[in-house]
């Protein structure tokens, strides 16, 4: 059997009428166990009368230390790694919890801090 090119398949697509499409559509879907409802879900915005929903990304996060863990001089250490701070004041925020050590960072910078200080038993928020 020859293989059917995009252009090819489309065509016969354009052919059927929508039952006969609706149709195809649901046996392809129990023929290979998927669903096309993302499809239908990308479509329904751009429908008339639809409200348009615009969901905002944060692209600013905050990393809060909530607590310091039992390796207090361990999360100094990383404390100053990620901020300008001196010994006396990387220790004076970690002794302050919670308090934040990052602000207004984007989301990958926000989640390495998270991650390092979370390495050296600390709690912490990203918000």
């Amino acid at each position: 059997m020859a293989k059917l090119t995009q252009e090819d398949l489309l065509a016969q697509f354009e052919e059927m009428t929508l039952i006969e499409l609706s149709e195809f559509v649901k046996a392809f879907e129990e023929k290979f166990d998927v669903t096309a409802a993302a499809a239908v879900a990308v479509a329904a915005p751009g429908a008339p009368g639809a409200p348009a929903e615009t969901v905002e990304e944060k692209d600013e996060f905050d990393v809060i230390l909530t607590g310091a863990g039992e390796k207090k001089i361990q999360v100094i250490k990383v404390v100053r790694e990620l901020t300008s701070l001196g010994l006396k004041e990387a220790k004076d925020l970690v002794d302050g919890t919670p308090k934040p050590v990052l602000e207004k960072v984007n989301k990958e910078a926000a989640d390495k801090a998270a991650e390092a200080l979370k390495g050296a038993g600390a709690s912490v928020e990203v918000k």
